[in-house]
């Protein structure tokens, strides 16, 4: 059996996309009618989220933490209780392919990294845009870590002690210990997920800061090029 775990905080907004697309992506025929079960974390959540999920009849675990590492913990914990042998990972407010979790399990390896596009940029400034797109390495072989598309097998979770506690970088540290456990990472351009821009964070130091701070960054050098003393710009690390 394969797994899909989502964290959520107050999602009544975008989640039932998130869940309708992993629905499409549970029936792809590489799976081979594989059963594929949902597990939606649900945090500290006082909207319609959890309706929305009992409605299109994923599983659901509560926390009450405000912490997305003890939420994909959770939500892990019942996925591997319920027998999952491969555990795929994305967030309420992103989207994947169709060919998602195919793509995962045809990797080869203990765990995948892929990477992620903006569906919504809202009001960024288009250079805000393209210096995301020059960060952003969609090659194999990329450095990037994203929660919202990635996925392991069951024996490699266990084995590095699941998801920490972290209200950021939860994901960074669990693909870090299994680096350090000599596991394998496919680090793979393709499936790509599309994600939101939003401006109200869910994770603090998570993605939507991560542009906030990236636009700030295109707004001095934006300055200092008015005044003619213009820098290169490095992206910010995530």
């Amino acid at each position: 059996m394969i797994a899909v775990t989502v964290p959520a905080h107050n999602e009544e907004q975008m989640i039932a996309a998130c869940l309708q697309s992993l629905q499409v992506a549970a029936l792809h025929p590489a799976l081979r009618n594989e059963p594929v079960v949902i597990v939606v974390a649900l945090d500290r959540c006082r909207d319609a989220t959890e309706w929305i999920c009992q409605r299109m009849g994923v599983e659901v675990v509560s926390v009450d933490a405000g912490c997305v590492g003890v939420a994909r913990a959770a939500a892990s914990e019942r996925a591997l209780a319920l027998g999952a042998r491969w555990i795929g990972c994305t967030d309420a407010d992103s989207v994947v392919p169709p060919d998602w979790l195919a793509r995962q399990l045809q990797c080869g390896a203990s765990a995948f990294c892929g990477v992620v596009a903006v569906g919504d940029w809202l009001d960024y400034p288009q250079a805000v845009r393209e210096q995301f797109l020059q960060g952003e390495h969609a090659v194999d072989g990329h450095p990037h870590v994203h929660g919202a598309n990635m996925g392991f097998s069951a024996v490699a979770y266990r084995q590095c002690g699941g998801f920490a506690p972290l209200t950021t970088g939860e994901d960074v540290a669990l693909i870090q210990a299994m680096h350090g456990a000599g596991m394998q990472v496919a680090r793979l351009a393709s499936p790509r997920v599309m994600t939101s821009a939003r401006r109200h964070a869910r994770a603090p130091h998570g993605f939507s800061e991560f542009l906030r701070r990236l636009e700030q960054r295109v707004g001095l050098a934006t300055d200092e090029v008015v005044v003619g003393d213009a820098a290169p710009l490095s992206l910010l690390a995530r």
